[in-house]
């Protein structure tokens, strides 16, 4: 299959960085398989080997809906490697929860949204004993609704059994449509912020232009649940642009990928 072996060349050449401790969550981007694919496997690498019960990815909403959070209504996501089952029990407890702090969390059919879809061969692959999926696309970005969802998330997570452990997953590319040597100076600055494990400082770089992500409250959520979940170092894996795989530099779209897990973080 040539899925198979486009997935397993990209792990082949992939090295993750060190790191220590269990790891609880990943940054990955979010383009297509042959711009981004590389990218996402420095970090996808690290879970090689073992076990997750539930994989939560959050997403932007590249479309519009009424909603602050948007989930997907149907019972699977299908690949070509096989169905992934969505987890409706905890997205209705989800539900529930959020409701009451004034937060929709809808759920919709045959929406397009890309950015849940293009890691599922990556995970499918990786955890061959199968894992059900909590699919969350952001239609509000707020750093309000990043804290809200990542106490219910952290909450609902600990609610798991011991045995039963769980992945999150930021779903996110960088900045978009500029030079290289721009894109790499803008990317950059998000890069260290994220290192810095504090959102706060890249929502400032978004409100004066110095950074870009299209799901800034993607990562923040990740980023404050795993940290609920005993989390303290934040690992870069990787870090490209579009014009490094096209060899086009002159409108790009940066992507970077990385590890969040526990242990001090040495960059601190």
């Amino acid at each position: 299959m040539q899925l198979r072996r486009m997935l397993e060349s990209f792990l082949d050449q992939a090295d993750p960085p060190v790191f220590s401790g269990r790891v609880r969550a990943l940054v990955l981007p979010h383009a297509g398989l042959y711009y981004s694919g590389q990218t996402a496997a420095f970090a996808l690498k690290a879970i090689k080997g073992q076990r997750f019960s539930c994989v939560i990815i959050i997403s932007p909403s590249h479309q519009y809906y009424q909603a602050n959070v948007l989930t997907s209504a149907h019972d699977a996501y299908q690949t070509p490697f096989g169905e992934v089952p969505v987890d409706h029990d905890s997205l209705q407890t989800l539900v529930s929860r959020l409701k009451g702090f004034g937060l929709q969390l809808n759920k919709i059919r045959y929406d397009q949204e890309h950015s849940i879809e293009i890691e599922l061969p990556f995970l499918q692959y990786l955890l061959p004993d199968g894992f059900q999926l909590i699919p969350l696309m952001l239609m509000d970005q707020s750093l309000s609704t990043a804290k809200r969802l990542s106490e219910e998330l952290a909450a609902l997570i600990g609610s798991f059994p011991d045995n039963e452990p769980t992945l999150l997953i930021a779903s996110s590319d960088l900045s978009h449509f500029y030079q290289q040597s721009q894109a790499n100076r803008l990317d950059g600055r998000l890069i260290d912020s994220l290192q810095n494990f504090d959102p706060n400082i890249f929502y400032a770089l978004k409100s004066t232009h110095k950074a870009e992500a299209c799901g800034y409250g993607a990562i923040a959520t990740v980023l404050l649940t795993a940290k609920k979940l005993g989390a303290s170092q934040v690992s870069i894996a990787n870090y490209s642009t579009s014009g490094d795989v096209s060899k086009d530099f002159s409108s790009v779209v940066g992507y970077v990928s990385a590890i969040i897990s526990e242990g001090e973080n040495e960059q601190q």
